[in-house]
Parts: C-alpha cells; structure tokens; sequence
C-alpha cells in the first residue's frame, strides 16, 4: 500500500507542478497578486509530495521489496546497507526522482527565503522553475515509473552495478545533481529577468547565491568522481574525459564563468547581457549533460540508459527550454542596457577575459564531445576523441587562467594603473618563478611540465595572499589582523577559492610529470623495484565477501630495507551481476601514493601486476576541497543570501530601456 501511496504523491507533485507553472505566471502578467500569491504553497507542497515519494522508494529498496522492477533490477537481498540507499538513485529511473526532488527543493527554497524579492519576479522565477519541474516530472511518470510493479515478483534481484558500490560514488550524484539543477535557478533568474526587461545591481545580488551555491555543489561532486575513478577502476587515473566526466565538467565551467560575470552586474551593473546569456547557457549545458547520460548516444561507463524513446524526450526538454529562452533572449537582450564604463586595464576587463576564457574551453571540451557523434551522422565514420586533444586543446585556457586570476583580484574596479597592480605582485611573481626554478633543478632532464605547473600554482597562492595583505591596509600587525578579520567573509572565500585552484594544478602537473609506473607478471614471493621500493608479492588467496569473491594479494613494500606499508589489491567478483572489478591498494601520503592493482592470474603462475608511484596525486582533491571551502565561505557572507539587503534596490530600480 505504501508503495502506491508513493506514486500517488508523485502524481500530486506533478500538478503542483502544473499549479505552481500557470497561477504565478498569469498573475504576474495580469498584476493579480492572489495568482502570484499560489506560487509559494505550491513550491512548497510538490516538494513535500516529491520527498514523501523519494522516501517511500528509499523504503522499498531498504526493505528488499522486490515486487518493484526498479528493486529487482537494482539490488539484492545480501547487499550492504549503504549500497541499498545508494541504489536508490544508481539507476535512470530513481536518479530522475532525486532530480526532480532537488529541482523542488530549490524552488522550495525561492519561496521560503525570497521574501525580499520582488512580488512580480518572485511570481515568475517560481513559475518558471515550475515549468521545469512539471517537464521532468511528465518524463519521470510518462516514460520512466519508478513505482512500476512485477506481476510475480522474483525471490531476489538482480544486484546494482558492482562499479556503483563504493562509497565515493555512493555519495558522487547527490551532490552532482545539487550543483546541475542549482544552475536552473540561474537560468529562472535570467528568463524571469528577460520577461520583465529589467537587470540590475540586486538582480545579479539575487542570482548570486544560487549559482554559488550550484558551482560548490558540483565541485564537490565532480571532486567525487574523480577520486572514485581513481582508486576503484583500477587504471591509475583521476580523469579520461569520458562523455559523462565532460557532461559534469562544463556546467562547472559556465558556472564559474558566471559566478564571476554576476559580480560585475553586482558591482557595477555591467556585462547585462552576457551574464543572463551565461546563465541560459550553464543551465542548458545540464540538460545537455542529462540528455548524454540517459540517451545513450554516447557509451560510457556511468551512463544510465541506453534509450532513444527517452532520449528524444530529453532532447524535446532541451531544445524547448534552451530555445525558448534563448529566443526571448534575442528579442531582449538589447533593451538590457549597461550603466558601468570602464577601462581596458581593470577588474571589469580582466572578469571579462577570465569569462571569455572559461567559456571558450568549456566550447572545446562540448566540442570534442560531441564530434564522434557528429562525424558518424554527417560523414557515416566511427571517430573517438581522447585525451590528447582535450589535453592540448583545453590545457592552454587552464594556463592564461591561472596566470591572469591574480592581477584581476587585486585590480580596482572601473579603471587601474597597470605598474601599481604588478607592482604590488612582484614579490609574489619572484618567488612563483624561484619555485619553478627550483623544481627545474631537482627534476633535471624530465618534462617542463612540472616547473610549469610549480609557477601558476605559486602565483595563484601567493596572489591570494597579497590581495589579502592589500585588504589588510596599512598600520601595524595588529590592526592588519583587526581589519582581515572584519573582512566581509566573500573577500576571504575568494582567495580561499583561487588557492584552491592553484593547489589543483600542482597536483595535476606534478602526477602527469613524475608518475612512476611499472606492469609486470611477478611470481609469488618475488621482489621487485619500482622507483625507491621494493615491492614483494607474498602472497595471493580467495576470500568470500557480503555480496562478492574476492582474490586477494598480500604486497609488502620496503624503502632501504625498512617496511612502508602492506598493501592488499583485490579483483573482486559479483556473481548475482557476473561482473568483475578491480580494488586498487593505495598508500596514501602527503607527497606520493603508491598504487598497486593486482591483475588475472598466467599460464607460468604468476600474476599480473602493476605499480606506480603517483606524486601528489591527493593534493588534486584536496584543492578541490579547498575551492569548495572558498565558495561555502562566500555562500555564509550575509550580503550574498538570497535577496539580502535587496528590497530597496529593487523597488528602487527602472527597467531599462
């Protein structure tokens, strides 16, 4: 019965949908504020309905209930608790409820915390994320039940994908689609604004939050991802630019593009059109990336669906939301007239070239995406695109990035004198390069990678640390540390954020330059080399696991004749789900990992193995945390919570003409 009760409240929740879609948007147009008014109780009932369904599904799989198809197809009985939860969105069918729960949360959100808003706009964002809600809860109910039941239910199910049962990607989609359908309150934000004809200071201190709050989320997730790839796939890698690596990865491009697009409208209502533009575009990227993952045109290795009938529903989503919007955006566009000048040396210009940066690499990574599917319709060949040229094509934006982050942070607004900026920078610049310098030195005859790498990640860091310094003033120590700790906690969660990045990039340059790697077939009790460790393996065994067989080796590392580590690689087999998957073994470190894989037993009884040597392979995540920590730094600043301190400008504010 409960089960019923769940799809039911789906149900309900997609005419709330329908609800929250038409009143607001009518008495928006028409003035009626009790039109308007229904927005609020609406967002907030189809969220409560969704999260009573997402909960009921959660309940069945937690229970084993295997008259559903979804459970069936999608756990098993002997499966570790987690796994069951996780299960619940490991799957096309669950993850489009949890997309739809999150797409009401946010509106849920708009409608408690934007009392500040505008009643007119307030009435449109909610009817346009309404909109969107009612699309994808029609394609979750029409095409893709996850209450669907089995006539005669199975004693057991057929098991979740052994890939998905692991914890990192246990918690890697809740937190990806937190950060893809935050994005679609940017693009409500922008369409809203284009109906009304009016952006301005308070509009880009409104839509602010929500895309920084979208950017954190997803650099969390995709943080997730990378880390599950690189520890449970076995291959020694953090990134292969898989399609649905890359369906992730540009949103958070655009995002940031337009986190930082949104503070010039802030600061100095300028660049109008291109940040609802932006805003259009990071939303529709999402979608895009929605339509790869379940559509099946593209293979990947975590890609929900392979469907067409699905597909062309995701893509009629698409094309009606991103054309409809980018229509209305050609229409208006025009009458969003910039107020802010500015020269060609200052903070607004360099936003611009950081804006123009991010855009045109996210444009490459689409690019390279999309061809082998465009190559095989237009020209009937079977192409694929692989990491060198997303290497080559994408790394030199990343470069012209990092190096001109720190001259824009500490640029005034509207116009600079170009010698006081890198005047006040040489200090950090000397050291950046004394840094490349020395890693030159120690790695003589390797890559110039590296060095490279060392430089922008010293620049970024230290850069931070002298915007912070200039904001600290003059005076002494003490009223320095006064007013840095009055600072408003944005200023400290955008130097957090650039240092971060700079701590990314190292980890990046620095495993791509000196990875060790060495594969071999190595008898047991042998002991072999690789770099500064001597590695034996002594010892391989079978062992039975909750829901898996395992084959276990038993690797011993020494440095000089001293014990490291005993590490313990495991190939592991689900037999509900006849699929095998590989448990690298690492020892993790501040400096290096090492990353052992044992392989498939030979024909002379030995095993195949492989080692590497991964320098700084964790701090890419840690960086990653550390970006994700500047952005929830910026989110707690009281001037960047929805609608803060924006009432009067608002009411204030003409559209424009």
């Amino acid at each position: 019965m409960i089960i019923e009760l769940g799809h039911f409240a789906l149900i309900l929740a997609f005419l709330m949908a329908a609800m929250q879609t038409v009143l607001p948007l009518v008495g928006a147009s028409r003035g009626w504020r009790g039109f308007m008014a229904a927005a609020d109780p609406a967002a907030t009932a189809q969220f409560l309905f969704l999260l009573f369904s997402f909960s009921v599904l959660t309940w069945g799989f937690v229970t084993s209930d295997f008259s559903l198809r979804l459970v069936t197809m999608n756990s098993h009985s002997a499966k570790p608790l987690i796994y069951k939860i996780s299960g619940v969105w490991g799957n096309h069918e669950g993850s489009m409820l949890l997309w739809c729960l999150v797409l009401a949360l946010y509106a849920a959100l708009a409608a408690w915390f934007g009392g500040n808003l505008s009643e007119t706009l307030k009435a449109r964002v909610l009817g346009i994320q309404g909109a969107i809600s009612l699309s994808f809860l029609g394609f979750l109910i029409f095409t893709s039940n996850p209450f669907a039941r089995l006539e005669v239910p199975p004693l057991n199910g057929e098991d979740l994908n052994p890939l998905l049962q692991d914890p990192g990607l246990a918690f890697h989609p809740p937190f990806l689609y937190l950060g893809y359908v935050g994005l679609s309150m940017a693009f409500s934000f922008a369409v809203a604004a284009l109906i009304e004809g009016r952006v301005d200071a308070a509009w880009g201190r409104w839509v602010r939050p929500w895309t920084l709050a979208a950017w954190m989320f997803l650099t969390v997730g995709i943080a997730l991802g990378s880390w599950w790839a690189y520890y449970e796939l076995g291959w020694g890698g953090f990134w292969f630019w898989d399609p649905v690596e890359n369906a992730s990865f540009m949103p958070w491009l655009i995002a940031a593009a337009l986190l930082h697009s949104s503070i010039v409208v802030e600061k100095r209502e300028a660049l109008k059109s291109w940040t609802i533009l932006l805003s259009i575009l990071a939303f529709g990227f999402s979608l895009i990336g929605a339509f790869i993952v379940r559509s099946g045109v593209l293979t990947s290795v975590h890609a929900f669906a392979n469907d067409p009938e699905r597909g062309v529903y995701l893509l009629a989503i698409t094309g009606l939301f991103m054309g409809g919007a980018l229509t209305l955006y050609a229409a208006r566009a025009s009458a969003l007239e910039a107020k802010g000048v500015f020269s060609l040396t200052s903070r607004e210009s360099a936003l611009v070239a950081n804006n123009i940066l991010l855009a045109v690499a996210a444009f490459v990574v689409f690019v390279g995406t999309v061809w082998p599917l465009f190559a095989e319709m237009a020209f009937g060949r079977k192409l694929s695109v692989g990491a060198p040229f997303f290497d080559a094509a994408f790394t030199p934006f990343m470069v012209a990035l990092a190096a001109i982050l720190p001259i824009g942070a500490t640029m005034p607004w509207k116009r600079a004198r170009m010698g006081r900026v890198l005047g006040a920078l040489t200090g950090a610049l000397a050291l950046s390069v004394a840094m490349g310098g020395l890693v030159w030195t120690l790695q003589t005859g390797r890559s110039i990678l590296a060095p490279i790498g060392a430089v922008l990640a010293a620049w970024l860091v230290l850069g931070a640390l002298v915007d912070l310094r200039q904001r600290a003033g003059r005076g002494d120590l003490s009223s320095k540390l006064r007013r840095l700790a009055r600072l408003p906690r944005a200023d400290w969660g955008k130097a957090v954020a650039h240092a971060g990045f700079g701590i990314t990039i190292f980890g990046i340059t620095a495993l791509t330059a000196w990875q060790v790697e060495d594969i071999r077939v190595a008898q047991v009790g042998e002991t072999f080399a690789v770099g500064p460790y001597d590695i034996t393996l002594a010892d391989v065994d079978t062992f039975q696991g909750p829901n898996y067989e395992t084959t276990m080796a038993r690797m011993e590392v020494a440095r000089d004749g001293r014990p490291v580590a005993t590490l313990f690689p495991e190939k592991r087999f689900y037999p509900v789900a006849q699929m095998p998957t590989t448990e690298a073994a690492i020892d993790n470190g501040v400096a290096r990992d090492l990353y052992l894989v044992i392989g498939d037993p030979q024909d002379d009884g030995g095993w195949a193995v492989r080692s590497y040597i991964k320098p700084f392979a964790n701090w890419i995540w840690a960086g990653c945390i550390v970006m994700a920590l500047g952005g929830a730094l910026s989110l707690s600043d009281r001037r960047h919570r929805v609608a803060a301190g924006a009432a009067k400008s608002s009411r204030a504010a003409v559209p424009a003409e």
